[in-house]
C-alpha cells in the first residue's frame, strides 16, 4: 500500500452468470484453506470506536439481470444491522482477518479487504471460501488478470447469530446480521444494501485496506454500488456481491473501475436532461469532439481508432455520465456502461495507473534501512511479467546485472578506499503499452536505495 488509506470499495451482491462469460485472461488460483495470519505492527488498523456515524441518503447503483446499471436512493443505515456474535472461545472470533492471497507486505501492494455478512460462527470457513471465489472471479478481468500479483487480499470475518440475510427467499423473510444486508432496499427487490456504519466499523479491523468487498451470505441475484459514498477510513464507494452467486464478480469490477480508475459510468439514467456544464475531470467522459480531442491533445485523443478489448473502435459516443447527450464516452459499451462487459483502452489505462497508486513495480524483503556487505545477496520482487529492472552503484549502471532479481554484493565489484560507503540503487520500470499517457507513465517505476560497504 503506497499511499495510507486512499480509496476503497465495499461490495456486495450479484449479477447474471452471462455478466461473467465474457471474462478475459486466465482464473488467478486463490486458495481456498487460507491461514491465519496476525497483521504487521507497523500498518495497525484503525480503532473501530473512532469511526463517524454513519451519513444520511445515499445515491447508489442497482444491477439488472440483464447487466443494464440505474440508480435509487437509499438510507445510509439497515434496520436488519444486529450486535456482532462475541465469543472469545469461537474457533474463529467475531472480526477475525485472515490473508487469503498472499504477495507481500502490505507497503507495497493494493490490500483488498472482504467482509461477509450473514455467515454464523459455524459458517466462516464458508466466508473465506466464498471470498476466495470472488476474488477469482474479479482478478480474471483484465487489467486484474495481467496485475493480479500487485494484490494482497484479506478476509474479516463478521460473525452474525442467523445465517444468510433479510428478503431472501421473500420479502418478509428477517435476518438479523452483523452488517444489516437486504434486499427489497427502497422498496426494489434485487437492490442488495448494508449498513454503512457497521461496514466501516469491520473495514477497520483489516490492516491497511485500500479496496473493500462485502460478501453476503446469499445465492440471490442482487447488488449495489454506493459510488457517492466516503467513509471516514478513507475509501470512497460501497457495492454490495453474493458468496453463493457466481455471476456477483462483475458489479466488483464496475465499483473499482470508480474508486481505482476514477472512471466516471458511461451509461444514461432516466429522465436526465441533455448535459451543459464544463469539461469533466474523469478521463472516460468529454463534452469534446473527436476532432476537438485531437486538434486540443486532450482526453482519449491518444486512443482514437484503436481497436478495444470491448469491442469495436475508439471514437466518440453520444451519451454518457448519466446523460443522453453532452456527454461522450471512449467506446459504444464497456463494463462503465453495462455488466458483462470489459473495459475500454482509457478506462484499463486508468485502472492500471489506479493499482499503481497503491502497488509498486518493485518491492524487497530485505529492508532499505539494511547496511549491505561483501558477504551478502540481495533479491528484489517483479510482481508484473516484462517489468525492466536496472542496477547502480553510484549512480553508474552495472549493465551486467540488467534483470537480474538476485545479485551478490561482490557482483558489484564497488572500487574505492574501504570502508567506503557506496549507494545501490535498484529501479524497475513497467514497459507496458496499455499506458500512453506521459502525466500516468511515473508510476509505472518505482526504485529502492540501500548502502553497501565493501
Amino acid at each position: 500500500m503506497r499511499t495510507s488509506r486512499f480509496t476503497s470499495v465495499v461490495l456486495a451482491g450479484a449479477t447474471t452468470l452471462a455478466a461473467l462469460a465474457v471474462g478475459v485472461g486466465p482464473a488467478a488460483a486463490a486458495p481456498l484453506d487460507p491461514v491465519a495470519v496476525t497483521a504487521d505492527p507497523a500498518a495497525a488498523p484503525l480503532d473501530p470506536a473512532a469511526v463517524a456515524s454513519a451519513p444520511g441518503d445515499q445515491d447508489v447503483e442497482v444491477f439488472a439481470e440483464d447487466g443494464a446499471i440505474s440508480r435509487a436512493t437509499v438510507p445510509a443505515a439497515s434496520p436488519f444491522v444486529a450486535e456482532p456474535v462475541m465469543n472469545a472461545a469461537a474457533a474463529t472470533p467475531d472480526g477475525a482477518v485472515t490473508k487469503i492471497v498472499n504477495n507481500g507486505s502490505t507497503d507495497g501492494k493494493l490490500d483488498v479487504v472482504m467482509i461477509g455478512d450473514g455467515y454464523t460462527a459455524s459458517e466462516q470457513d464458508k466466508f473465506r471460501k466464498d471470498a476466495a471465489a470472488k476474488w477469482k472471479d474479479i482478478s480474471a478481468v483484465e487489467p486484474y488478470a495481467t496485475y493480479r500479483k500487485l494484490f494482497n487480499v484479506w478476509a474479516v470475518g463478521a460473525v452474525s447469530a442467523q445465517s444468510g440475510v433479510s428478503g431472501d427467499p421473500k420479502q418478509d423473510t428477517v435476518r438479523k446480521t452483523a452488517l444489516g444486508s437486504h434486499f427489497w432496499c427502497n422498496s426494489i427487490e434485487r437492490l442488495l444494501c448494508v449498513d454503512i456504519k457497521a461496514v466501516d466499523t469491520y473495514a477497520a479491523k483489516a490492516p491497511q485496506a485500500d479496496l473493500v468487498i462485502v460478501v453476503a451470505n446469499t445465492a440471490k441475484y442482487g447488488g449495489a454500488g454506493y459510488g457517492s459514498t466516503q467513509s471516514p477510513l478513507g475509501y470512497e464507494g460501497i457495492a454490495t456481491v453474493a458468496g453463493g452467486n457466481g455471476a456477483s464478480g462483475q458489479i466488483a469490477v464496475h465499483e473499482t473501475g470508480h474508486s481505482l480508475g476514477k472512471l466516471a459510468d458511461e451509461y444514461v439514467a432516466e429522465g436526465q436532461e441533455p448535459y451543459r456544464g464544463a469539461e469533466p475531470p474523469q478521463p472516460n467522459i468529454s463534452t469534446l469532439s473527436a476532432d476537438r480531442m485531437r486538434k486540443d491533445k486532450a482526453k482519449w485523443y491518444r486512443w482514437l481508432g484503436k481497436t478495444s478489448p470491448d469491442g469495436g473502435t475508439v471514437g466518440v459516443y453520444q451519451g454518457a455520465g448519466n446523460y443522453p447527450s453532452g456527454l461522450n464516452r471512449p467506446t459504444d459499451n464497456s463494463v462503465m456502461r453495462s455488466l458483462g462487459r470489459e473495459f475500454n483502452l482509457p478506462g484499463r489505462e486508468a485502472m492500471i495507473a489506479g493499482f499503481y497508486r497503491h502497488a509498486s513495480t518493485l518491492t524487497s524483503a530485505t529492508p532499505v534501512t539494511t547496511r549491505l556487505a561483501a558477504t551478502d545477496r540481495l533479491t528484489v520482487d517483479l510482481p508484473v511479467s516484462g517489468t525492466k529492472l536496472r542496477w547502480y552503484l553510484d549512480g553508474k549502471e552495472v549493465t551486467a546485472l540488467r534483470d537480474r532479481k538476485t545479485i551478490a554484493v561482490t557482483d558489484l565489484g564497488p572500487t574505492g578506499p574501504k570502508p567506503e560507503t557506496h549507494e545501490l540503487k535498484a529501479v524497475a520500470n513497467d514497459p507496458t503499452s496499455a499506458v500512453v499517457d506521459p502525466a500516468l507513465t511515473p508510476a509505472l517505476t518505482h526504485s529502492l536505495v540501500w548502502s553497501v560497504t565493501r
